[in-house]
């Protein structure tokens, strides 16, 4: 069975993520969540990234902030693409998570997104993406998605347009 698995460093993370679930759950994707340190628990980390891998979890998300190493963690331990969502917070209020997350070494890559709510949505979109490039039905349920929004700002639009 194929699965998105989503770790948060903390639980502060989750008001965010629950972005990312809810928009698995919006495409009835399956997925996982857990909490899960680099370094507060590095070891639980690790053996859980085997555990989802053996059960069928295809991409990982890693949403950290400050240090931010989780991605990093996933990527070092998983072939498996790892999506990094960096978290606002601490005195840089997110860029330090950003430049951890994004500032990889070659050949252990991170995909990362945006910070806070856009990040975990996109990452959602992102791993979904991934999953539908062998999952047609879920490739289609895509770009009727765009399609909406495309006519959502069209609708948009003419509720504001002036033109000569």
């Amino acid at each position: 069975m194929n699965f998105v698995s989503i770790i948060m460093g903390s639980k502060s993370d989750y008001e965010v993520m629950k972005n990312c679930s809810d928009t698995f759950e919006k495409f009835n994707v399956k997925y996982e969540m857990i909490i899960s340190s680099a370094h507060r628990s590095p070891t639980r980390t690790k053996n859980y990234i085997k555990e989802a891998e053996s059960k069928g979890a295809v991409v990982f998300i890693a949403a950290a902030g400050m240090a931010a190493h989780l991605a990093g963690a996933l990527a070092a331990t998983t072939t498996k693409p790892v999506l990094g969502v960096p978290m606002k917070g601490g005195a840089m209020d997110g860029m330090d998570a950003l430049l951890s997350t994004v500032q990889m070494p070659s050949g252990m890559p991170v995909g990362t997104v945006a910070l806070g709510r856009a990040g975990a949505i996109n990452a959602a979109y992102l791993a979904m993406q991934i999953l539908a490039i062998s999952d047609k039905e879920l490739a289609t349920k895509l770009i009727e998605d765009r399609i909406i929004k495309e006519k959502a700002v069209e609708t948009d639009s003419l509720t504001i347009e002036v033109r000569i």
